[in-house]
């Protein structure tokens, strides 16, 4: 049996601030005037409309169709009628637009028709797996990929073991911790079902010990399922990382660019195993998720039940709105969430919280030269050397970075807090992971250009040939029936031979045959032979009387 092994290389202990919302059952916040639904809140391709303009859809019917094998259908948060299909903004932090359905609530928050499951862990893991791919279900502990790939590894990779993230180590941060407290039953019921799936033995829920109702609420839950317990494991940011979850839990680490499946074990978030519960035995989509509303500038800090779609606005105002003096307002935590400017983007699969920080919160200090001290270093989960990383990407010298593993950055933000020169690591990182990516795509593009050039070329190349071959051809037909016409003309008669008309009078001798050209018509020629027989009577005619 798996249990706590060891802390991972590096990590931090900022402060947590979670006293702010840990007390704070989950609240249903009511519906929202409009909804703004992104058709983008995966890993992989954006979906495509299904609903059009005007049209009324119900509860959990879908409006986004995925197109590619690594995408997860969107569905409508609540009945009501499509006002928009159209650009709207998003959380992200250049602030961009994404294709969104717009969608007015009717205020009758009517289903759509659900078919659950009596017994799923009679199933097949492929019907299973259907059920969660239709729900839409994703990552909802940040990585967004949805989970049915996760849930569907190679068949050549055995899968012993299923994690459950419940570390929940971003700082402010309670939506899972409350999750856990309050739906534990639900969270143990996808995790058996995920089991199932997966045909794993043995099933390990990881929760930090800074939640100890948490710890209580998912022993009693997951007590009557054998083969599944709850692990403690001592608070340390970034515990809720795949990697450092895995090696705390197993003490074995997983290969640089390789999978979870290749040391037999796979890791799905609480929230995660919540979804795939609501989906398997009731039907229901990904449509809500709970959020934690927090921060020093928040009036009454909240964990909030919140529809996909609905306006960061709409969560600040329930919860008491936003105090005087806010500086920053976050989506995410404060180590690895990012700012926003603008209120009205929407909740998302994969938004675990929204912070409205004050200044004393958010105390930025001027950027000084690295000083070498290698604190950044010590403090990487990775074992990675950030210092020399962000030098480097300072410095554009991207084919550097590879060779200094930036790929295995997961952008936690460790080596930046512990920086005294105040130096943003992170924003280099991904500065340079953004460069490396969009080199990676025009090169890509230049190849596939060269490839169509390449093609074009042959194909004009083919077509000229086909031309030249075609018009030499046309050249031998034409000289070959000159050939047969000469030939034809020199086989023919010196003379064609016609009865004897010089004696009569008013008559002239039929042309020689030699004569007639091969270009006149049959007609003709029938027309002159008639007329030389006609002749030839009228002689024989003539020559008769004049002898009586």
């Amino acid at each position: 049996m798996f249990g706590f092994k060891a802390l991972f290389h590096g990590g931090v202990h900022p402060k947590s601030h979670k006293e702010l919302a840990s007390h704070c059952a989950i609240e249903v916040l009511p519906l929202p005037k409009r909804l703004y639904v992104p058709l983008h809140q995966h890993a992989g391709d954006p979906c495509e409309p299904c609903v059009e303009v005007g049209q009324k859809v119900l509860k959990g019917e879908e409006i986004g169709r995925k197109v590619t094998r690594v995408g997860a259908p969107v569905h409508a948060p609540t009945s009501g009628t499509v006002v928009a299909i159209e650009e709207h903004t998003v959380g992200h932090p250049s602030g961009l637009t994404m294709l969104c359905v717009t969608l007015d609530p009717d205020g009758e928050d009517r289903w759509t028709e659900l078919k659950g499951m009596d017994n799923p862990l009679s199933a097949s893991p492929e019907a299973i797996l259907d059920r969660i791919r239709a729900a839409g279900i994703v990552g909802m502990g940040g990585a967004v990929y949805p989970s049915f790939i996760k849930l569907s590894p190679a068949k050549d990779k055995k899968v012993d073991l299923l994690l459950i993230n419940g570390s929940e180590c971003e700082p402010y941060l309670t939506c899972d911790d409350r999750l856990m407290e309050e739906r534990g039953r639900g969270i143990v019921g996808g995790a058996e079902i995920m089991m199932h799936v997966l045909g794993a033995t043995q099933c390990v829920i990881g929760i930090e010990d800074n939640k100890p109702g948490a710890i209580r609420a998912m022993g009693r839950a997951a007590g009557p399922f054998p083969g599944m317990r709850v692990q403690p494991l001592p608070a340390m940011y970034p515990q809720g990382a795949r990697q450092q979850l895995v090696e705390a839990i197993t003490g074995m680490q997983v290969p640089a660019g390789g999978r979870l499946a290749d040391i037999g074990l796979t890791v799905h978030n609480v929230a995660t195993a919540f979804a795939v519960y609501e989906a398997v035995y009731f039907g229901r989509p990904s449509i809500s998720r709970v959020v934690t509303v927090s921060g020093r500038g928040v009036g009454k800090p909240a964990n909030l039940e919140c529809l996909i779609g609905t306006p960061i606005q709409d969560l600040f105002d329930y919860a008491g709105g936003l105090q005087p003096g806010v500086s920053k307002i976050v989506i995410g935590g404060p180590m690895m969430g990012f700012t926003i400017g603008n209120l009205d983007v929407p909740v998302v699969k994969g938004t675990a919280g929204v912070l409205a920080l004050l200044r004393q919160e958010t105390v930025v200090e001027q950027e000084q030269p690295c000083i070498r001290c290698g604190r950044c270093v010590e403090a990487c989960p990775i074992s990675l050397v950030p210092c020399e990383m962000a030098w480097v990407a300072k410095n554009d010298q991207m084919d550097a970075m590879k060779d200094l593993h930036l790929k295995d950055c997961i952008e936690c933000g460790s080596c930046s807090y512990v920086c005294p020169s105040h130096i943003p690591l992170v924003q280099y990182f991904r500065y340079a992971k953004l460069t490396i990516e969009a080199e990676k795509r025009a090169k890509q593009k230049f190849e596939q250009d060269k490839i169509r050039t390449k093609l074009r070329d042959e194909r004009l190349a083919r077509e000229k040939a086909e031309k030249e071959r075609q018009k030499e051809a046309t050249k031998a037909a034409m000289a070959e029936r000159k050939r047969t016409a000469a030939a034809a003309a020199a086989a023919a008669p010196a003379a064609a031979a016609v009865p004897e008309t010089a004696s009569v009078p008013g008559t002239e001798a039929a042309p020689p045959a030699a004569e007639l050209s091969e270009a006149e018509s049959k007609a003709a020629r029938a027309a002159r032979a008639a007329q030389a027989a006609r002749a030839a009577r009228e002689a024989r005619a003539a020559k008769q009387q004049a002898g009586l």
